[in-house]
């Protein structure tokens, strides 16, 4: 039980569209994300996902509309809900993401960008 300092964390990777754990909370895990561009169309048939942006914007995109997320803002996006997050004009948005250990990260496809394994920092 030690404070986890964010800032640090988030300097100890440059990946993109590759979460890093920092935390587990009963079935839940903590991630800490690094993202720009646009990700994958995707959805997660049994599991809610939390994104809380702690630097930059983030645009949520879903099939009838787009939400804007700013610093210091969360979206909660419901499970089965299509979705693909993005960056405007080469932006590093810096993301932390509230989700269960078994949710896959784009869903039920499969894609070049899709992580099977979050590294623990």
């Amino acid at each position: 039980m030690k404070p986890i300092n964010l800032k640090e964390k988030h300097a100890a990777f440059n990946k993109r569209w590759h979460p890093h754990q920092i935390a587990v909370v009963d079935d839940m895990q903590v991630l800490l994300a690094k993202i720009q561009g646009e990700f994958v169309w995707h959805a997660h048939e049994n599991e809610d996902e939390l994104f809380q942006v702690l630097k930059g914007t983030l645009y949520m995109q879903f099939r009838d509309r787009t939400e804007i997320v700013n610093e210091g803002e969360i979206i909660v996006v419901p499970k089965g809900v299509e979705h693909c997050p993005s960056t405007k004009n080469g932006e590093e948005v810096q993301l932390l993401l509230f989700e269960k250990l078994t949710t896959a990260h784009t869903g039920n496809l499969a894609h070049e960008l899709t992580q099977t394994q979050y590294p623990k920092i």
